[in-house]
């Protein structure tokens, strides 16, 4: 079994978990206003409530999944996984740089699974501290990190290693 060199979890952003919460929130208003105000719930009022309680639930699932960003990174491959769907793992050997950056509204137009302007790709869970991998082969991949600085000291030094 391969030995892990460094794992992280970099929980979602505060700006994320605010904007789950005012429309979770707006929903559960709406649901109130419509048990309230709709007596006896006719086809229309039943369609509604139904429809805002399966968007609830749906954005309930879609911020359970995509909680975090998990880190992996060993002596033969960095892996990072956001929710259930997004996997990336980029071999040690196939990486020509590590770089610390910001993640940017200006780059990327948001946090979560994104495609930069510059054609990059990106798991950010805020607008902060991310890492920069340039591979050999492939998208620049970006990724939000509370310690960029140590994914990048280990990645720079088994690039070197392996260089040598």
């Amino acid at each position: 079994m391969e030995q892990t060199d460094y794992h992280e979890w970099v929980p979602t952003g505060t700006f994320v978990k605010v904007t789950i919460l005012a429309v979770a929130s707006s929903i559960v208003f709406l649901l109130l206003i419509l048990a309230a105000f709709l007596h006896p719930l006719n086809t229309e009022g039943l369609i509604g409530f139904g429809v805002s309680v399966l968007t609830l639930m749906f954005i309930l699932v879609l911020s359970l999944n995509f909680r975090g960003v998990k880190i992996k990174l060993s002596s033969e491959e960095l892996v990072v996984d956001y929710g259930l769907l997004n996997h990336k793992s980029i071999r040690v050997d196939d990486i020509v740089s590590c770089n610390l950056v910001k993640a940017s509204f200006r780059r990327f137009g948001g946090v979560g699974v994104r495609y930069g302007l510059d054609g990059s790709w990106a798991y950010t869970t805020s607008f902060g501290n991310a890492v920069e991998i340039v591979p050999k082969k492939g998208r620049t991949f970006v990724f939000s990190s509370n310690s960029p600085e140590k994914i990048c000291q280990i990645i720079n030094t088994k690039i070197r290693a392996h260089g040598s």
